[in-house]
């Protein structure tokens, strides 16, 4: 049986976790600080839990160089929870910033008790320019915009590029963004920095959605499969989500990271009456924003110890890259770039699926016909033969096939090389 050393685990998620890191934990399960408990079996509602929290909050804002106008907040659900709740609270903060605007030009001041002429308006709003805009670039953006639809009807749901269109009918291109048909003053942008199944990520933060002042878009991101792992411009994001089980923890975990201008009470837990009225969706108040802020992020029954396990990768960070998420950047672009030169050198065995300016640095997506059976015959001989050598969870997704090599933060500079090597020796065998 092979020992923990002896394994380079490249699957996309849960992914690999440092093995420090899991020592710690796994005694802390046992007894936690010398408090004869398990931290599983502490109180959320304890001082220990809520310096847990405060802690890992302080030292991902210290690594990200998150500002202090943003807030962050440890929820569950995982990414598919936040295609919901990104809608629940970004169609509020919408329609209440329209009601107000209705009562300015309508010269009424804000009660409890709507007139009848300043619903009428807010539902005319509502109805004809509510839109929330999807760039959709892969699996997981198709989803969250899917789930949308469901929530407030495809009316509202403007799906402003679809790499499909430019790619054959499969995803992995981005469209240029001069192509992208997005709304005037929608709810929301999303989009999936980086599509784990089919290895496609933003190479930057997309111009076309900078701040722009007064009516700066509401910019929303996925980043649950390469958050840590390079410099992102928190200024121009609104709301940032992932889950922990990539780069940062296990699973149980997700993080927001967002605006605190965006946190103030509204329509949906000021006046749940007039939500219903207008005929949008009023989420379960545990993805509520502004409730679990209000909490710090101990409104219902956290996961304190999933929280402690990300504190202390972050920690591990911290210690690792003097230079913070900069260091990190750098190796993960070097341990990307091995392996890509490694499949790029042998076009006649290796297929790399998305475009060249589109490849993800954490999701290595590549087909293998280096025999002539063909490609199944292939992968099954290519996959058989990287458990041999200590190099797993290398099968693509079930939806698409293939190899898929994800390169999170946890696989070392010597993982990637073993990986590196391993794909050129395959192609040097003789074809069969």
């Amino acid at each position: 049986m092979p020992e923990r050393a002896d394994i380079t685990y490249f699957g996309a998620g849960p992914a690999l976790l440092p093995t420090d890191v899991l020592e710690t934990a796994a005694a802390s399960l046992v007894n936690f600080n010398g408090t004869g408990l398990g931290l599983a079996e502490h109180s959320h509602r304890s001082q220990l839990a809520s310096n847990i929290v405060n802690e890992a909050k302080k030292d991902l804002a210290t690594y990200l160089d998150v500002p202090d106008d943003y807030d962050i907040l440890f929820m569950q659900g995982g990414g598919s929870g936040e295609f919901s709740a990104t809608v629940y609270n970004l169609v509020a903060v919408w329609v209440e910033r329209r009601k107000q605007r209705i009562l300015k030009d309508l010269g009424v001041e804000d009660n409890k008790q709507l007139p009848e002429n300043v619903i009428k308006e807010l539902q005319k709003a509502v109805d004809e320019e509510l839109k929330i805009d999807y760039l959709v670039t892969g699996s997981w953006s198709l989803k969250a915009s899917q789930e949308a639809a469901r929530l407030i009807g495809p009316e509202h749901v403007n799906v402003a590029a679809d790499a499909r269109e430019v790619n054959g009918g499969k995803f992995g291109k981005i469209p240029e963004e001069s192509t992208w048909k997005l709304s005037k003053n929608p709810a929301m942008v999303y989009y999936c920095d980086n599509e784990t199944v089919d290895g496609v990520e933003f190479p930057r933060f997309p111009a076309v959605l900078a701040p722009k002042g007064v009516d700066e878009p509401i910019v929303v991101a996925d980043m649950s499969s390469n958050i840590l792992s390079r410099r992102v411009p928190i200024k121009n994001f609104s709301v940032i989500f992932f889950g922990a089980q990539k780069n940062l923890g296990s699973t149980g975990v997700t993080v927001v990271v967002i605006k605190k201008s965006l946190l103030p009470p509204t329509v949906a837990n000021a006046e749940p009456s007039l939500v219903r009225k207008l005929g949008i969706p009023n989420g379960p108040i545990v993805l509520q924003y502004s409730t679990i802020a209000k909490n710090n992020s101990l409104y219902n029954t956290l996961s304190i110890f999933d929280v402690f396990i990300a504190g202390q990768v972050l920690k591990k960070s911290l210690n690792t890259f003097p230079n913070k998420v900069d260091g990190q950047q750098a190796l993960s672009e070097k341990k990307a770039n091995l392996i890509y030169a490694a499949l790029d050198a042998h076009p006649e065995s290796y297929k790399v699926v998305p475009d060249k300016s589109v490849r993800s640095r954490m999701n290595i997506c590549f087909r293998v016909t280096h025999l002539e059976s063909g490609i199944d015959d292939s992968e099954k001989t290519f996959l058989e033969g990287s458990v041999g050598v200590g190099l797993t969870g290398l099968k693509g997704h079930r939806s698409v096939g293939g190899i898929r090599a994800s390169n999170y933060n946890s696989i070392s500079l010597e993982g990637a090389e073993k990986l590196a090597k391993y794909i050129e020796e395959f192609a040097a065998k003789p074809r069969k």
